[in-house]
């Protein structure tokens, strides 16, 4: 289906009538929240150059977005019989479990090959579909790009042999069911790799062990530490490292044991806990090590240079059996759960819209991303902020299946009727109704605590950048800093500081052009992160602490 063309960047009404700048405004709220423990490491290493293309996520609010409907009274509509969603998700919960996994890492890593690979051997992709891949990458003369074509779907992807955009699918091990989330590697598009991570709650990250590769990804202005950070930053705590590659430099477990030691105390250094952090060797092109322990019976053609070292004792995993190490599946496999926030107010900010869809009718848009909290069902009546109109659930998609309710971690696609397409954007929240729950707000002013990485300038009161949230990136200031102060203790180190330096954690206030949808960190961990960029370089990244009424 197409989707529906970007809306212009400008102000609000709301925010035009109401500067926020006035002496009036006060704190909605305030948490004195530790950023040490949710923001980890903090310094990315080596200067980044400009963006040289715009992403396709970097929508701003629409300036014909209504602000005053919210007194609109949502229409009444039909339903039927309400189902208790949190008792039935409780009989069900095993069986709907699924983990939202991102796959991040330098360009050229081999994640595009690697996943396409894997879900191929996996029975996700067909042999016919395969072949055609094959044929068809031949015909271009990048004949080993073609599993990277299982998820590279566009034209332009596939003859630059970039991943530019977020791809996703779905497949299942035999304790988890998986949302795959294929994030591009190259700097350029930095802003949609946070967009699929901002949606995860496990990763996977893909170095590639080939001389001088993996270097030149970790080190200067790669992106393996960026997207470490940065993915730490936005709530993920498990992760595998897959070592790819290591097939072209003979297996060699010299260069798997260097490389994997460097990267394990560089993410301890983040804040990931050790026992969080896992590595594997694995050749996506050849498929060695992906879905089949090597030792295993009908699995790949094993290496005798890897089987002569990778051993389930030397990889630290007591709970495989005697033999080869786990292979990747073995691994994810393990990844736990964490806990959904069901039953808090439904919100899910859209990442994607669209005139139509399953059963479609005229005044019907579908929208789609990640329930942040709470649950929704057919019928039941939402309401979209900014602007606060009203309309109703008619259909539910979760990883590309029709059900009748959906909570908090699902992938879907909701259709919902009587509200205009012109009202949604990318960033907005599809909230429960204003007559159920208070909706999310929309604010031009916020606070937060802020952990500073290595900006190419000090930040000092009026720093330019773009602010983060979720798929939604809008110009922002940080217009005043409040204080610094020591992220072990939060004892404040200095009131009004004139700059904040390198691996600082201070407490500023934001002002962006356009109104955003926010929580606090205290009762959203999804929606009250923000991270801040500018000239293609993460300079910082914080939770949400106060929120100012417009």
């Amino acid at each position: 289906a197409p989707v529906a063309p970007a809306a212009k960047p400008g102000k609000s009404s709301a925010a035009k009538n109401a500067p926020a700048s006035s002496s009036s405004s006060k704190p909605a709220t305030s948490a004195a929240v530790s950023v040490s423990k949710e923001i980890g490491q903090l310094k990315i290493g080596g200067t980044s150059r400009p963006h040289s293309q715009q992403s396709n996520v970097e929508t701003r609010v629409s300036a014909t977005t209504p602000t005053d409907e919210s007194s609109a009274p949502p229409q009444q509509v039909k339903s039927k019989k309400r189902i208790d969603v949190v008792a039935a998700y409780s009989k069900e919960q095993k069986s709907r479990e699924t983990l939202n996994l991102v796959v991040v890492g330098h360009v050229d890593a081999g994640k595009s090959t690697l996943m396409g690979h894997l879900l191929y051997a996996m029975g996700q992709v067909n042999e016919r579909a395969m072949r055609k891949f094959e044929r068809d990458s031949e015909k271009i003369g990048k004949g080993s790009f073609a599993y990277a074509w299982v998820l590279d779907e566009t034209e332009e992807e596939r003859s630059r042999g970039v991943t530019m955009d977020i791809a996703t699918s779905s497949f299942s091990t035999k304790n988890r069911k998986f949302t795959l989330l294929d994030a591009p590697g190259h700097r350029d598009f930095v802003p949609n790799m946070i967009s699929g991570a901002s949606r995860a709650d496990v990763a996977i990250l893909v170095v590639d062990a080939s001389t001088g590769e993996f270097e030149s990804g970790f080190d200067g202005n790669g992106q393996t530490r960026e997207h470490a950070i940065l993915i730490r930053s936005l709530g993920v705590r498990q992760l595998v490292v897959a070592i790819n590659k290591l097939d072209v430099i003979g297996w060699s477990q010299e260069r798997y044991d260097e490389i994997s030691g460097r990267l394990f105390d560089f993410l301890t250094g983040c804040g990931y806990l050790k026992e969080d952090v896992r590595f594997v060797p694995v050749s996506g092109l050849k498929g060695v090590n992906l879905v089949r322990r090597i030792d295993a019976v009908g699995g790949e053609a094993a290496p005798g240079e890897l089987t002569s070292w990778y051993k389930a004792a030397a990889a630290g995993d007591s709970n495989v059996i005697p033999g080869a190490g786990p292979c990747l599946v073995d691994l994810i496999d393990t990844f736990t759960m964490p806990e959904r926030p069901v039953s808090k107010p439904f919100r899910l900010a859209v990442t994607d819209f669209f005139k139509g869809g399953s059963f479609s009718s005229g005044n019907s848009v579908s929208v789609s991303g990640r329930i942040a909290q709470g649950h929704v069902q057919v019928g039941e009546q939402i309401t979209l902020v900014p602007g606060g109109s009203a309309g109703v659930v008619k259909s539910i998609d979760v990883d590309y299946e029709a059900e009748e309710w959906a909570v908090a971690g699902d992938s879907v696609v909701l259709m919902i009727q009587d509200i205009d397409i012109q009202q949604f954007s990318i960033g907005a929240v599809v909230c429960a109704s204003a007559l159920a729950s208070k909706p999310i707000q929309a604010v031009t002013r916020l606070e937060a605590q802020l952990v500073v990485f290595d900006p190419q300038v000090p930040i000092t009161n009026g720093f330019p950048g773009i602010m983060h949230i979720q798929s939604l990136n809008v110009p922002a200031v940080i217009h005043k800093i409040i204080e610094t102060f020591d992220q072990r203790t939060g004892e404040v180190v200095k009131k009004r500081p004139r700059h904040i330096r390198k691996g600082a954690t201070a407490r500023v206030e934001i002002r962006t052009e356009t109104p955003v949808c926010l929580e606090l960190f205290k009762d959203s961990k999804d929606l009250g992160r923000v991270m801040l960029r500018k000239n293609g370089e993460t300079i910082a990244a914080g939770i949400v602490t106060a929120l100012y009424s417009q």
